[in-house]
C-alpha cells in the first residue's frame, strides 16, 4: 500500500495528511515494511535502531490520542489491527 492509498484511507477531511490517525497509519505501514526487512537481514542493526525509533514514535502518538480522543483510538487500534 503507498503512502497516498494509506492517506485516503485514514484522513479526517479532505486536505488531511498530518493528523494523528494518519501518522500512526503511515508508521505502521514503515514497521510493516522494516518488520520484513529485518526478518531476511538480521544482522541489519541500523535499520533495527530505526525501528525502534518509528516503534517508539508510533507509541507516543497513541498515548496522545488515547489522552485526547478515546473513540477515535479504539477505532484506529481496530483498523490497524495492532491490539487485542
Amino acid at each position: 500500500m503507498n503512502k497516498s492509498e494509506i492517506i485516503g484511507k485514514f484522513k479526517q477531511h479532505d486536505s488531511d495528511t498530518g493528523s494523528c490517525e494518519v501518522q500512526v497509519a503511515l508508521l505502521t505501514e514503515r514497521i510493516k515494511s522494516l518488520t520484513g526487512h529485518l526478518s531476511a537481514h538480521v544482522k541489519d542493526c541500523h535499520s533495527r535502531r530505526g525501528l525502534v525509533t518509528l516503534a517508539n514514535r508510533r507509541r507516543r502518538l497513541l498515548a496522545y490520542l488515547k489522552r485526547t480522543n478515546v473513540e477515535s483510538y479504539k477505532d484506529l487500534i481496530q483498523r490497524l489491527n495492532l491490539r487485542k
